[in-house]
């Protein structure tokens, strides 16, 4: 199998990778080679090593790649486009010299934000991809994630959009500090994670305090690791949607992302009075993708269907 091109979306902890027909995907592959665990020089071999089967001869299969393999950190830089902008814009991709002649390779630039200073890589796919789906639409998007995105949007262009350091801040407190000997297992508690969401809001000047009582408890009122851990996430989006108030108060707001992370933010949000709609990330990824090759447009009639 010989596909017509290949949308790839690179993150810091996870390559994926889907092979495009006439008609959307007909196959997927990922693998743990993120941004974060290939060395320098080492990303064409990272792909290969995932797509060598979706590769023939004759003319190169063109790529398009959008996340971090932009970053210039990355495999090839792609310098940021500046606000106000659309998402994406198949005039912007970053051609990347590649050492094997079966593939071509673009990158997706990601969107810069001077005031306040911001940057996206990867989201902006996603937000291109969601409008795509949508039709025509004026509002907020957000993204949640390891750096959760606010996005405003309007007339097909981004105009401003704010990161918040939330899926990191979950990620280090629960490995790496004192917290983690409380956290174990997988279990989740719904309304413990609804009452520290209000808790985090209401009081976000004692978030400290609030993570140190929750090893506090552990050690002497054998806090359960499965309310451990719901309250250490919804305090953290809690601080999150009181620092994204601006973008959602009064706003019908579309998720995109992971569905079990983005549902926890639509659970939130939905306590709040907040009007919420889903979509799957990965759908948006590879609209947003086709939108940067110029197979779609981003924002097309209502009812548009991504391929």
């Amino acid at each position: 199998m010989k596909p017509d091109w290949i949308a790839v979306d690179w993150g810091t902890s996870r390559l994926r990778a889907w092979a495009m027909g006439p008609e959307g995907v007909v196959a997927e592959a990922q693998s743990a080679e993120g941004m974060g665990q290939i060395a320098e020089g080492g990303f064409e071999l990272a792909l290969l090593r995932l797509v060598w089967s979706w590769l023939g001869e004759g003319p190169p299969v063109p790529v398009v790649v959008c996340g971090m393999a932009g970053a210039r950190q990355g495999w090839h830089e792609a310098p940021y486009r500046n606000l106000p902008c659309t998402p994406v814009d198949p005039q912007s991709l970053v051609p990347v010299p590649a050492e094997d002649p079966r593939i071509s390779v673009r990158i997706v630039p990601g969107l810069a934000q001077p005031r306040p200073a911001d940057v996206m890589r990867g989201e902006e796919t996603q937000i291109a991809g969601a409008l795509a789906l949508l039709g025509h639409f004026d509002g907020v998007i957000c993204l949640p994630g390891t750096h959760s995105k606010w996005a405003q949007v309007s007339a097909g262009e981004v105009v401003s959009f704010r990161s918040f350091l939330t899926g990191e801040l979950f990620a280090l407190l629960s490995e790496r500090s004192v917290l983690r000997h409380g956290l174990a297992g997988e279990g989740w508690d719904e309304e413990a994670f609804l009452a520290a969401v209000s808790d985090g809001m209401s009081h976000p000047q004692k978030l400290g305090s609030k993570l140190f009582g929750l090893r506090a408890e552990g050690l002497l009122q054998d806090l359960p690791p499965a309310v451990a851990r719901a309250r250490l996430s919804g305090l953290l989006i809690g601080l999150e949607l009181v620092g994204a108030r601006s973008y959602w108060l009064g706003q019908s707001v579309v998720l995109v992302g992971e569905e079990g992370l983005a549902t926890r933010y639509a659970t939130a949000l939905g306590a709040q009075g907040g009007q919420v709609r889903l979509l799957p990330g990965p759908a948006c990824t590879v609209g947003g993708l086709a939108a940067a090759m110029g197979l779609i447009d981003p924002s097309p009639p209502a009812g548009g269907r991504v391929p």
